[in-house]
């Protein structure tokens, strides 16, 4: 019973062995040889093998699923990113562009201000000169006697004239007022009448 056991275990190492060294190792050993063969015959066999994987129908979903893109897609899509980087440079230039253009008009407006406040500084100077003139003008016919004064400002155009008169000092005015013809001096009482009620109101 004992050598029975024994020899149906040694029988089925015995098997086990033939089994081993006449067909998986020879087997194992011929895929090999035809791998090599192949490969050196210029056959992608892993290719090869995926295009018949890709017939079968089970094997041929596998396949799809880790299907990398083709040398045309990575084309595509280098050509597309190029395309949208020359398109970004492109909106980059344009931003650019705006920008120069508002700093120059930033800096035409700045010139402008520049000239517009040095004209009115100029204005200024010559209207503080015209004043200083006219308050000269006021002292000579303040400091002239009302007779010598009287026609000259009775040959005056009535604007001038009024304004002369409404800033001589009282006194002066009455003098000239004096010498001058009664139509006349009724004429630029009247006036002065009138310009001193608008500065009242």
């Amino acid at each position: 019973m004992g050598k029975s056991i024994e020899e149906k275990e040694n029988q089925r190492e015995n098997r086990f062995q033939w089994f081993l060294f006449v067909i998986v190792i020879p087997t194992l050993f011929a895929i090999v040889i035809a791998l090599v063969v192949l490969t050196f015959a210029g056959i992608n066999v892993f290719q090869t093998a995926k295009d018949i994987g890709a017939k079968l129908p089970f094997v041929s979903k596998m396949v799809e699923d880790t299907k990398q893109p083709s040398i045309e897609e990575y084309e595509k899509n280098i050509i597309r990113l190029e395309a949208e980087i020359k398109d970004g440079e492109a909106k980059m230039e344009q931003l650019q562009s705006k920008i120069e253009s508002k700093d120059l008009q930033v800096e035409r407006l700045e010139l402008e201000k520049s000239q517009l406040e040095a004209q009115i500084e100029e204005l200024t100077a010559i209207q503080q000169d015209n004043k200083r003139a006219f308050r000269e003008i006021v002292k000579t016919y303040e400091s002239m006697s009302a007779k010598s004064a009287a026609p000259i400002i009775a040959e005056m155009k009535n604007e001038e004239a009024v304004r002369i008169l409404t800033n001589i000092k009282p006194d002066a005015l009455a003098a000239i007022m004096e010498k001058l013809p009664a139509a006349e001096a009724a004429k630029y009482t009247e006036m002065l009448t009138s310009e001193s009620e608008k500065k009242v109101q």
